[in-house]
């Protein structure tokens, strides 16, 4: 039986829209799971359900968990209990409205990796974004915006950044719409309710028109103003809706017995409360990557063996870090440590962009050659790869390589049609080479027996380019025993006695992927980026950033920082905000590495 506080009660009591607020772990998913279990008893029709939508499948993941361990909810009222992305919720309505809004009737989704490669000649006739004005910046992204409606509306591709706003178009143009929505959630939960865009926004509007709203948010936790948050949002709400605000800020259920909370909250405004913290360590290192990556190594090994030592059987650590580049560094590093430190088994929280892509070239291997367009075919796919790798900031390396592979296979094929011998300095000799490697391996039919031997042959092939490509798939983990894909190669082998069609079946394993719900939370060790760690909770969370490169005692760099450049004047709102997320992760222990000569300034007080 869940003790309630006196406000949790008063939120199950109340009727009406509702905003709670409250800080990490403060009890706000808990309340509003058990209120939504009220509702299902006292109030939905036959054939309703009470929506609970989220930004992040890792959230829905940890909320459908916490519905299936509720004991004191019925398991009927928790069939009526329906959690779903945004991205998700909005492409059903779009799928079967879309055509309203000048969409054709067939739709496909366009993923991020595939949409990169769509917008990459736009993108290739601009200069890196750090070297454009803000005028040429606004002509990009109109640029941008146009090519994503000429897909949606001349070829059918829809974009995952036009949802929102195509969904906002069709729910406020079109009462019946909005009718039909709320007819089905009467009562719609919004999650993380501060970090909702404009066009996000728009939406909840016009749902809030017909149905009953309960905003959750912490507005200390607003770490998305890059890609459209408010810091107005919740008056926003306020003012549309009227709700009865409960404020449960100064609840603490995640870390509780610990001051990881109070630690957060210390470091938003700089005024350092106690000397030291319960549940908060921190460790300095030298500023050389040896020393650096030693340290975290050893701080990993010590947490992984106290966790352990607890007995529970689903522990999870999280390697929290200030940027994507840093994510990758930190996972080499740990697969494959300095010294005589042991390599640590975890996962790496990625973008997804290259791996992806990567995966469609391995798919592709594994199908039969087919007639004389297929190396071709192949070397499309790996333009494709080093076009869309970068995701919506591609590097002109990466569009430079992607050029001159196109411009060699196209001497290629003139030399090839003339009779002419191949020119000795291609590019395409060393790709050539591992391509037919890989198409002469024997398959035996079991999917990731087969998937490996191909990776392998790329990662031991002479091409750097493949090597590239090997190193990129590990970073999918779509072929575990029991997933979609893998169930979906074993069944195409069984009924072709080989892998007809890997590359179809490997693109829809992945637009599942991404609306896909059943996600267990991270267990082990996992690595990601601090913005990635939003929603989520771990037993115990180190952070670890970058550290000062120093030139004649000078620092001449400092990249990879909490905060940028780790400069006095750069210790702004967001980045505390951000800092205090990470922070309060953890339900036990948060441990902070910092380099001895240049401390991260928000450890230093402001007074």
């Amino acid at each position: 039986m869940v003790d309630l506080t006196k406000v949790q009660q008063q939120i199950l009591d109340t009727n009406g829209h509702l905003l709670v607020t409250g800080g990490p772990g403060s009890g706000k998913t808990t309340v509003s799971i058990l209120k939504a279990a009220k509702i299902a008893r006292e109030h939905l029709r036959l054939g309703q359900t009470i929506l609970f939508l989220s930004f992040a499948r890792a959230t829905v993941s940890r909320v459908l968990e916490a519905i299936d361990e509720e004991r004191q909810i019925a398991s009927e009222e928790k069939r009526r209990i329906e959690v779903d992305t945004y991205h998700s919720f909005f492409w059903r309505i779009l799928k079967a409205h879309g055509y309203l809004v000048g969409f054709p009737r067939k739709m496909t989704i366009l993923t991020p990796p595939n949409e990169a490669i769509a917008l990459s000649a736009v993108r290739s006739g601009f200069k890196a974004n750090a070297k454009l004005t803000d005028i040429e910046k606004a002509v990009k992204r109109q640029r941008e915006d146009d090519e994503r409606l000429r897909l949606a509306r001349d070829e059918g591709k829809i974009c995952f950044d036009l949802f929102a706003a195509q969904v906002g178009t069709l729910l406020h143009r079109s009462a019946k719409i909005r009718k039909l929505v709320s007819t089905k959630y009467p009562f719609i939960i919004l999650d993380e309710f501060q970090d909702t865009s404009a066009d996000q926004w728009r939406v909840v509007k016009a749902l809030g028109q017909n149905s009953t709203l309960i905003a959750l948010a912490d507005p200390e936790q607003r770490i998305f103003d890059f890609i459209g948050a408010d810091p107005a949002r919740l008056d926003h709400f306020k003012i549309a809706f009227a709700p009865t605000t409960h404020d449960l800020s100064t609840d603490n259920h995640r870390s509780k017995g610990t001051d990881i909370a109070a630690f957060g909250n210390d470091i938003l405004t700089g005024k350092f409360r106690q000397d030291t913290y319960l549940g908060i360590d921190f460790q300095g290192f030298e500023s050389n990557p040896n020393q650096a990556f030693s340290t975290l190594t050893t701080q990993i090994l010590q947490a992984r063996a106290r966790l352990i030592k607890t007995g529970k059987k689903n522990w999870s650590l999280a390697i929290l870090v200030p940027t994507k580049k840093m994510t990758r560094l930190v996972s080499d590093a740990l697969r494959e440590p300095h010294g005589t430190l042991p390599a640590i088994s975890h996962s790496a929280a990625v973008d997804m962009e290259g791996p992806i892509l990567a995966a469609e070239v391995v798919a592709f291997l594994l199908q039969p050659r087919r007639g004389e367009r297929h190396f071709g075919e192949f070397v499309d796919l790996l333009c494709s790869f080093f076009h869309g790798k970068g995701g919506n900031a591609p590097s002109k390396s990466n569009m430079d390589e992607a050029n001159r592979l196109r411009i060699a296979f196209q001497k290629w094929t003139l030399c090839l049609t003339a009779g002419k011998p191949i020119p000795g300095r291609s590019v395409l000799i060393a790709v050539q080479a591992v391509y037919s490697q890989a198409c002469a391996a024997v398959l035996i039919g079991d999917p990731d027996v087969d998937w490996i031997a191909i990776r392998s042959i790329l990662e031991q092939g002479g091409c750097s380019r493949l090597k590239e490509i090997a190193v990129e798939v590990r970073n999918v983990r779509l072929l575990e025993r029991g997933t979609q894909l893998r169930q979906a190669l074993a069944q195409d082998w069984r009924e072709n006695a080989a892998y007809q069609n890997a590359l179809a079946v490997t693109r829809q394993s992945f637009v599942q992927e991404h609306f896909a719900t059943g996600h267990k939370p991270e267990r082990g060790v996992v690595v990601m980026n601090m913005h990635k760690a939003k929603g989520k909770q771990f037993d115990e969370v180190i952070i670890f950033e970058g550290w000062p490169r120093r030139a004649k005692r000078e620092i001449v760099a400092n990249p990879d920082r909490i905060v940028q450049s780790n400069s006095q004047v750069n210790r702004s709102s967001q980045a505390r905000q951000n800092f205090r997320v990470s922070i309060t992760r953890a339900k036990t222990r948060t441990t902070i590495l910092s380099p001895n000569d240049d401390i991260c300034v928000l450890l230093l007080s402001d007074e």
